[in-house]
């Protein structure tokens, strides 16, 4: 007998209880739309606080919104990119060698943190500051995409 109500017992021990959750949505002052499960703290002020109910809410489909083509006009380029474009065009050894010195400069100034370079007006070495380095990093990148083809 008792084994009857403890089968039967049993399975409502792990039934879920679903139950919709109340979202309150308000506009601040400012214009911003807000949601949240808790109610405004001037709820009496809002006059444009809604309740929702989640199980009402419907999600929007994905993927429904059809790319648009750009209508950008080509880019001018910069005298760098032209001067590459020319460099790799007439003289392909001197744009392999950019290349191959750009990015040995890259991996230098990459795994090295503490650099020194010379002065080229004193001639005395300095250190070079996180500010120089992060600076020459992007000035190599930008030779490799140029020369690296």
């Amino acid at each position: 007998m008792y084994s009857r109500l403890l089968a039967l017992a049993l399975p409502l021990l792990f039934v879920t209880y679903v139950s919709a959750t109340v979202i309150y949505k308000w506009v601040d002052d400012n214009g911003v739309t807000h949601f949240s499960q808790q109610i405004p703290e001037n709820a009496d002020e809002q006059s444009k606080s809604e309740k929702l109910y989640s199980e009402d809410i419907e999600p929007k489909s994905i993927g429904t919104v059809a790319p648009i083509a750009s209508s950008k006009e080509p880019t001018k380029l910069s005298q760098a990119q032209q001067d590459a474009a020319q460099i790799n065009q007439f003289d392909k050894e001197q744009a392999k060698e950019i290349c191959k010195n750009a990015k040995y400069n890259l991996d230098i100034l990459v795994t090295h943190t503490k650099l020194n370079s010379k002065d080229q007006q004193t001639g005395e070495v300095v250190a070079v500051t996180e500010e120089q380095r992060q600076q020459k990093i992007k000035m190599q990148k930008q030779r490799v995409a140029l020369f690296c083809k």
